[in-house]
């Protein structure tokens, strides 16, 4: 497993028309590192945006899918995993979503 800091855990939010529905009951989901944990995941919400407590962590990995150019296999898709991170009832909202 590889040595990582909160701060290269969290890719990127996933912006979807799901993703924004799941906001009201305060669940926000990332891109993550592909060897990350959920423990790692927690740390990384609570340290990097100011009020989150974190009461669960939900994690999907995608599996790469093979691409192919004129019949012949030219290669995958990258690995990517998801984290579905809900929030305490009396946590503070991520503000990064908010205004959207």
């Amino acid at each position: 497993m590889a040595d990582l800091k909160y701060y290269d855990v969290i890719f990127k939010p996933i912006m979807t028309e799901k993703s924004m529905a799941m906001m009201e009951g305060k669940r926000y989901a990332f891109y993550v590192h592909p060897e990350a944990t959920k423990t790692q995941v927690k740390e990384a919400v609570e340290k990097m945006f100011d009020g989150a407590k974190v009461a669960a962590v939900n994690t999907i990995k995608a599996h790469p899918k093979k691409r192919q150019r004129r019949g012949f296999l030219a290669g995958q898709t990258t690995v990517k995993k998801k984290a579905i991170v809900t929030l305490t009832p009396g946590s503070k909202e991520i503000e990064i979503f908010e205004g959207i």
